[in-house]
């Protein structure tokens, strides 16, 4: 299929003559006609069961094998227990050069165990065998160990001199050792000019311009960079122009082997679907699982090929961790470096798209994963910022992994410019971002991604509507604050005598009191990984709950993420540590317009 050459492995060589004697073609459609299942008993059973149940069906099969003994009978294998069949198949794929090849082995499970395991489905943990099964192991594979030897279950290991065991170190030898290593080429450092994220510094003079659009403004730019440009390979599973991507068509094209072989629909307009031989993005088409094939093949490449390349694969965030957790996983373990980019993120903020799309636990799931480095920004200088910190990772580093997964959003308000002084807390996960003007500071809101908007909006109405100050911090990594405040406490456990070291949260937040409200377009469990660590304690919100189809008004407002469900919050802590009175909080209810006959969001 799809011009592979395709190698099949079926029958062992007892087959052989067999099928050689099959001139009507019996033997051929027996074999098709058996299901998996009643090869598994086949395998488990005398030569006689075979003899009657396979080969009885049909006179001329009985017949074909009535010179066959019941043992002859049962050593008829599958091809993939075959040693020269699978050598043959893996000689002939080698040397295929016009096509990529696909070898299809038909095998057992649990092959050469006899009664102790060979097509029973027995547990993977299986320790141990009788005296009898491990008798049957030693006829089947020949192995020269005495009766008498049986019973103490003896290692038995070739001589050196043996040809089994000469064989297994020439082929050693030339994988370059005894011990499997992982030999990664030194390849050239990379640079690219910072230029191209200053540019995001300044902010959008009032427009409003949402993450996903300003992500792919700074890609269009690093494709153009004299030194990284032609080694950026954007990758993206069918969704380009949801994401804005179509502007990158006219620059660098789609990577097309055979170039274009036809007239798009939109070639009429200036961003059409433009096909090219040196296309330098690859849309794969509805295939989340091909584009991370194609992440995984371009993250190792640095490695592979000694010749790095930097991809970045958009997504819907929904599809991400949630459908190719496991693909993700393996470009970890294979030490990919790149970049994921969750793009129309966000429970409440892909407004109107229910249960398939809004996605409010990609940051929790991806704080399982080692080696992730998982980003939620609000502006587009945090975007910036955070990129540049990576591609600096990426293009100057070693033989380690290197992810980092950004969730961007397609809602669009004002970016405002990049605070003096912040670029350490956005790398690290925190800085503050407001503080409270003119009244006694009680608490801080912490606030991820779009939900900054209303955190900031939330600080307004505490102030101007029950004369209470907050500070709002933006929060950009909930994971990396986890991590580092973890890697301190470990530091701490292990080196008594040392002074303690502090966390950045720790020392960010020293000096700090209050009340301490966190929300995010995410489940409660994404801002909860930093509790422990708050001073006193920490109330979150989040999106806990199935997606619905609503106004991303009406969505934070069911969720509880609001400025007004913030402010309640808030309102309710105060009252919980300095004894707010409760005609106070009660008055609250009707000023922010709030339900308490509401019902609890996870529930419905």
């Amino acid at each position: 299929a799809g011009g592979w050459k395709v190698i099949k492995v079926l029958w062992s060589s007892e087959w052989d003559s067999l099928l050689r004697r099959d001139f009507d073609g019996v033997l051929k459609k027996r074999m098709e006609e058996v299901c998996d299942g009643e090869y598994q008993k086949y395998v488990v059973s005398p030569g006689s069961y075979m003899r009657s149940h396979f080969f009885g069906k049909y006179p001329e099969l009985t017949k074909l094998v009535e010179g066959m003994s019941d043992e002859e009978l049962c050593n008829l294998k599958r091809g993939g227990h075959d040693q020269a069949k699978v050598y043959a198949a893996y000689s002939e794929a080698v040397q295929e050069t016009d096509a990529p090849t696909v070898i299809l082995a038909k095998t057992i499970k649990g092959f050469g165990l006899g009664e102790a395991g060979a097509a029973s489905n027995t547990t993977h943990q299986q320790k141990q065998l009788d005296e009898k099964e491990l008798r049957a192991f030693r006829d089947r594979f020949e192995i020269p160990v005495t009766d008498r030897q049986i019973a103490d279950t003896p290692f038995y290991r070739p001589s050196k001199e043996s040809p089994e065991i000469q064989y297994l170190l020439e082929k050693r030898e030339q994988l370059g050792g005894l011990v499997p290593a992982r030999t990664v080429r030194k390849s050239k450092d990379l640079t690219c000019s910072h230029s191209h994220f200053e540019d995001f510094y300044s902010g959008s003079d009032g427009n409003p311009v949402s993450t996903t659009s300003a992500f792919v403004h700074l890609l269009g730019k690093l494709l153009q960079d004299n030194d990284v440009g032609n080694r950026i390979v954007p990758i993206i599973p069918d969704e380009a122009r949801t994401f804005g991507l179509d502007a990158l068509f006219s620059k660098v094209g789609i990577y097309s082997p055979e170039g274009q072989l036809y007239e798009p629909v939109d070639s009429e307009h200036l961003l059409y679907y433009r096909e090219e031989k040196d296309g330098q993005i690859l849309e794969e088409g509805i295939t989340e699982a091909g584009a991370m094939a194609s992440f995984i093949a371009a993250g190792t490449s640095y490695a592979t090929h000694a010749e790095p390349v930097i991809p970045f694969y958009l997504f819907y965030s929904m599809f991400g961790f949630q459908r190719v957790g496991d693909l993700i996983w393996a470009a970890l373990d294979s030490r990919v470096k790149g970049f994921l980019l969750g793009a129309t993120a966000g429970r409440t903020t892909l407004n109107g798209e229910g249960l398939q799309h809004q996605d409010g636990h990609s940051h929790a799931i991806a704080s399982t994963f080692p080696g992730i480095k998982a980003y939620d920004p609000a502006f587009a200088y945090e975007t910036s910022t955070i990129v540049e910190a990576g591609l600096k990772e990426i293009c100057a580093s070693g033989d380690e992994n290197i992810l980092y997964y950004l969730t961007l959003y397609n809602e669009q308000y004002p970016m405002p410019e990049r605070p003096d002084g912040v670029r350490e807390g956005i790398i690290k996960g925190m800085y503050l971002l407001s503080e409270c003007q003119e009244m006694t500071c009680k608490g801080h809101i912490l606030a991820s991604g779009p939900i900054i908007q209303e955190a900031l909006r939330a600080q307004q109405r505490l102030a101007e509507d029950f004369q209470v100050g907050a500070s709002v911090w933006s929060v950009t990594s909930f994971s990396e604050l986890r991590k580092d405040a973890l890697a301190k406490e470990r530091y701490n456990l292990f080196h008594p005598g040392d002074d303690p070291k502090k966390s950045y949260l720790e020392r960010s937040l020293e000096g700090t009191s209050g009340v301490f409200i966190a929300a995010t377009d995410y489940v409660r469990l994404v801002p909860d990984q930093i509790a422990r660590w708050i001073p006193g304690s920490l109330y979150s919100l989040g999106t806990d709950g199935f997606g619905r189809s609503d106004t991303r008004k009406a969505l934070r407002r069911f969720f509880e993420i609001d400025a007004e469900s913030i402010v309640l919050a808030f309102l309710s802590e105060l009252r919980a540590t300095e004894g707010m009175d409760s005609d106070t909080l009660q008055e609250a209810f009707y000023k922010l317009e709030m339900d308490p006959a509401k019902r609890y969001p996870e529930a419905i």
